[in-house]
């Protein structure tokens, strides 16, 4: 007879990472569930990005849960659409669309008497024994603080919140922003559209070959099982994010030296025009910034109706965009391609752990946990793709399995009576944070440039070690780096 624990399990989010924790706990026996997910519809990212162009930068077939591949997918890179469908069909097909409540935005989360107290914005209370944080890293949408940007009277629009009445054809169009998000954007409507791209530091674009799947192709996959699972460890990719992955744990290497060699020769043989190429020409070591991956960039923005203006802004203003060179670029449309806050993870929901400690407090510097997962003090409590984690090195859909596979025996130390309460030692967490800082300032982010990966202390904060130690290191947990109770 089993002896193991009934637990109740609170996933926050609905995205990639929330479909995971529910489909594996439901695997793993653990029925008494419930998703809570801010929104009207699964998919996070993929459900509020619609806009043009809108790709994936891991290849389609290895942008797939291990255990559910895909064999119809469109091209080598995937539309946006494409993936927030294979979602979908995921969500249908493990019967997890029950266990979720949309329109359900955590409130306050509070561990008291060996429990989760969890309150909604609308009011809804519940309560937990495990409380994975699922929320995603970016997906709160960062608008830029640029004078005058209300007073603009056309078609205003964030690209996580795309207007598809808006007519573009032959417009007028301005993009603000140059990293991935406004480089596919440009992409897409060159030719199409007179299109100013404002760009604030240039971009260093890898240039990448987004092939179209045949029908032959894809019948192929779907009638061979084993083709299908090597495509989504196809060897060519596999050896690119190894190379990929140990070359930005040092900005000295060999690695970094050859994604330089490749980068520059994009620019140098794509751009004709001198003057344009010195405008896109970075001043910092590639992938100190996200590497933008890109087929066709560098010849949308040399279309005769595409203009790429560097002067800062001034403001906006009802017509369009004046820079700081006094002139007026008159639009129709305005995008601010400007991406997402940096740092909120589960918040800002109001999250208490033990002793009345509060997440704000302990993240005052800046977001940490232990493996990107645990936290002192917040027992039965994990994050998926949390703080310091390898955003940016490699596919977030590998990341979170891994990570999973981690937290899931975390969660049988309590379910199998082992403990109570688990979360690592503020001990383990220091000594990880020390040994993550001092491997950091090796690793290219830490070259020069202002991103994302880089903290409000200044320390790169994703994940500075190699893919094979990351891999070893969410094979299991080392227990003594965990307070058990």
């Amino acid at each position: 007879m089993s002896t193991n624990r009934e637990l109740r399990v609170a996933i926050i989010g609905a995205g990639m990472s929330g479909i995971l924790a529910a489909i594996k706990l439901r695997e793993a026996g653990i029925d008494n569930i419930v998703v809570y997910e801010k929104a009207d519809r699964i998919g996070g990212t993929w459900r509020e990005n619609t806009y043009p162009g809108l790709t994936c930068d891991v290849p389609a077939h290895s942008y797939t849960y291990s255990f559910e591949p895909y064999s119809h997918w469109s091209r080598y890179l995937a539309p946006g659409a494409e993936i927030q469908a294979y979602f979908e069909r995921v969500v249908k097909k493990y019967g997890i669309g029950e266990v979720i409540r949309f329109n359900q935005e955590l409130a306050r989360c509070e561990f008291t008497e060996g429990q989760w107290h969890l309150e909604m914005k609308n009011g809804l209370k519940d309560t937990a024994d495990f409380v994975i944080a699922a929320t995603g890293v970016l997906h709160y949408i960062n608008y830029p603080d640029i004078p005058g940007l209300a007073s603009f009277r056309g078609a205003l629009m964030h690209s996580a919140k795309w207007d598809h009445s808006v007519e573009l054809e032959g417009k007028r169009i301005g993009i603000i922003g140059n990293g991935s998000t406004g480089v596919q954007i440009v992409s897409a409507l060159a030719g199409k559209a007179k299109l100013k791209h404002f760009q604030r530091s240039a971009q260093w674009i890898m240039p990448v070959e987004n092939k179209t799947y045949s029908e032959e192709q894809k019948q192929a996959f779907a009638s061979d099982r084993d083709l299908l699972k090597s495509m989504q460890t196809e060897e060519t990719y596999v050896k690119n994010v190894m190379r990929f992955t140990d070359a930005i744990t040092d900005a000295e290497s060999e690695g970094i030296q050859e994604l330089q060699k490749i980068v520059t020769a994009n620019l140098e043989e794509s751009v004709t025009d001198p003057q344009l190429r010195e405008k896109l020409r970075p001043d910092y070591l590639v992938a100190c910034k996200r590497l933008v991956y890109s087929p066709d960039y560098y010849q949308a923005i040399q279309d005769p109706d595409s203009e790429l203006v560097t002067e800062d802004i001034e403001c906006v203003e009802p017509g369009g965009v004046r820079t700081r060179d006094g002139k007026l670029h008159e639009l129709d449309v305005l995008v601010l391609a400007t991406g997402y806050e940096v740092g909120p993870f589960i918040r800002p929901a109001e999250v208490i752990g033990r002793g009345g400690v509060r997440l704000d407090d302990v993240w005052a510097e800046s977001p940490t946990a232990y493996m990107a997962i645990s936290i002192p003090d917040f027992p039965n409590f994990a994050m998926l793709n949390g703080p310091t984690g390898p955003v940016g090195n490699f596919s977030l859909i590998d990341i979170a399995e891994h990570q999973w596979a981690y937290i899931a025996q975390l969660i049988e130390l309590v379910r199998s009576g082992k403990c109570r309460e688990v979360s690592a030692s503020c001990q383990a967490l220091n000594e990880y944070n020390a040994a993550r800082i001092q491997a950091a300032q090796k690793t290219v982010f830490a070259s020069g440039c202002t991103s994302w990966y880089i903290g409000a202390d200044g320390v790169p904060i994703t994940w500075p070690w190699s893919y094979d130690r990351f891999i070893e290191e969410m094979a299991a947990p080392k227990l003594e780096a965990y307070e058990l109770r």
